[in-house]
């Protein structure tokens, strides 16, 4: 009889989640070329062969109520999982991110006596901290990006790895500066400010307007100054039109090029969460937006327990780029920010300093195939009763080198 086909079940729903988990699956396949993965996802994890059963980009959704009125679909999505999980009965469930459906999830897959991984943690370093039990509960291994976290699980005892970022790897600017602005009809010898309103349809509804009443006052206080919007592959391009043609002189939309566009420009307005990240590793100082529904708003102040919502400023554990969170989220407040770093060369340098500390706090390079070779110990022969235990027992001596 022939070895069992060895298979992945793998669940990521975000954009950047998707991304990650692509990488993941690469690395796995570099290790074992025969492995087999499914499961839920976007582009990116198809684009890699993974059989998806359902694209999650439709539920790429933050905040409470925003969840609510989705909450028919993911429960019927989450069924979905749990049949084709007992179908397939993979040697492991990878969770990439979105904790708020995937710890759920966790727990299912543990009666069924699943390794479960977790790649990728949920927040709740910064609000929920009791849920670590939960977590420690269901999920047998947690691969997490950032050295904090790992300090974080195992303080409570939970079987953990810091891995390193991904975006070290991936995030790399293939045009050069001047090559880019030519290309879009933009001056070098301008100043340049890229707006990066987010990969969500909601978020760039509630940030791109304010972005742009931002880039108003500045481009009318600062005439020499050119703007540009750069568009995540998530979002259609008719969207961002119907608010640019708002602005006040018209708009360049670039898509498909991001970190070309971020590393085109002296300065970004971003929209919170991983695009921080890319902006900050590719040196460029930024004023951080967000907005969210009032209620959701008023629950997450009373939940999040970090002063801090940008990750460059959560991993600093300082406050190294301003922020304009929901009521500040306007545009004469984003346009204050801009002026003071504008106005300031020596800020923008300290700034730009500060940055290359929180890029070395990232780690080398290659977590992806690091977290890679953790995972397959899963399902390495011989196959055994034991496998979770000797799961777990090489966490202590991860295969490679260490970040």
């Amino acid at each position: 009889m022939g070895q069992p086909q060895r298979q992945f079940f793998i669940v990521a729903a975000e954009a950047s989640g998707d991304a990650h988990a692509a990488h993941l699956v690469n690395e796995l396949k570099q290790i074992d070329p025969c492995l087999k993965f499914s499961g839920l996802g976007g582009s990116c994890l198809r684009a890699n062969g993974v059989e998806l059963y359902y694209d999650m980009s439709a539920l790429a959704v933050v905040g409470f109520i925003e969840v609510l009125k989705h909450y028919g679909e993911i429960r019927r999505v989450f069924q979905l999982i749990i049949k084709k999980i007992d179908e397939i009965r993979p040697q492991a469930v990878i969770l990439v991110d979105y904790p708020g459906f995937n710890l759920r999830l966790a727990k299912e897959i543990k009666r069924r006596n699943i390794p479960v991984i977790y790649y990728i943690s949920p927040q709740v370093w910064a609000w929920k901290e009791n849920r670590v039990q939960h977590i420690k509960k269901y999920v047998d291994c947690m691969l997490v990006l950032f050295p904090f976290e790992k300090e974080f699980y195992a303080r409570h005892g939970m079987a953990v790895e810091w891995v390193g970022h991904p975006l070290v790897d991936s995030v790399v600017a293939q045009v050069p500066k001047n090559k880019f602005l030519d290309q879009h009809g933009l001056k070098a010898d301008k100043m340049t400010i890229a707006l990066l309103p987010g990969s969500r349809y909601h978020e760039v509804c509630q940030l791109l307007p304010v972005m742009l009443r931002a880039a108003d006052i500045i481009q009318k206080e600062f005439p020499q100054i050119q703007f540009y919007v750069l568009q995540a592959h998530t979002i259609e391009q008719s969207l961002l039109e119907s608010f640019c043609r708002q602005a006040r002189y018209p708009l360049k939309i670039v898509r498909g090029e991001t970190y070309a566009g971020i590393n085109a420009c002296d300065l970004c307005v971003v929209a919170s969460g991983t695009a921080t990240l890319e902006t900050a590793i590719l040196g460029k100082p930024m004023v951080i937006v967000y907005k969210t529904s009032l209620l959701t708003w008023l629950l997450a102040r009373l939940l999040v327990k970090i002063p801090y919502i940008g990750l460059v400023n959560v991993v600093a554990g300082e406050k190294i780029v301003p922020e304009c969170i929901q009521f500040q989220a306007t545009g004469s407040c984003i346009a204050l920010e801009l002026r003071k770093m504008i106005t300031d060369k020596a800020r923008m340098a300290q700034i730009k300093t500060q940055l290359q500390r929180i890029k070395g706090m990232l780690g080398r390079g290659g977590s992806s195939q690091r977290a890679a070779q953790i995972i397959y110990r899963t399902i390495s022969p011989p196959m055994a009763a034991s496998t979770l235990n000797q799961f777990k027992n090489t966490l202590h001596n991860p295969p490679g080198a260490t970040v």
